[in-house]
């Protein structure tokens, strides 16, 4: 961490989804995260892999609401997750080819050359997801 910095990391990330249910259950069930709150009135949850904490908050209106477009729209072009390593982020790729509501972008495949190796999705509402295994 530089001396300099006056931030410590991520301490959450907040995700809009048109399926509060949807999103949750992909993080809990597909991903093993924990639900670790929630906000009914606005309504929104927040889980965690115990390292990461991401807030699910429900658009108002899915039937209105616009989809991100990365090339397009100011704000997340996508949401990155670190996976323990290549055989983990292989095994996640065939478990996500399977998912509802997931859509590959790119297989497990090696980052400027390698050894980091990366994969690109979209989840469960749309949002675009990277999974990385860094170098043993």
């Amino acid at each position: 961490m530089s001396a300099s910095a006056l931030t410590e990391g991520a301490h959450h990330i907040g995700l809009t989804v048109p399926s509060l249910d949807a999103a949750r259950a992909f993080f809990i069930e597909t991903l093993g995260f924990a639900q670790v709150g929630e906000k009914p009135d606005y309504p929104a949850v927040f889980v965690s892999d115990g390292t990461t904490m991401i807030t699910l908050w429900q658009v108002r209106d899915p039937a209105t609401a616009v989809a991100f477009d990365r090339k397009n729209v100011i704000g997340l072009h996508h949401l990155a997750l670190k996976v323990p390593g290549s055989d983990a982020l292989d095994a996640l790729h065939d478990k996500l080819k399977g998912t509802d509501g997931v859509e590959i972008e790119f297989a497990p495949e090696d980052l400027g050359g390698g050894p980091i190796r990366h994969m690109m999705c979209t989840i469960p509402g749309g949002i675009r997801t990277e999974f990385i295994a860094p170098a043993s």
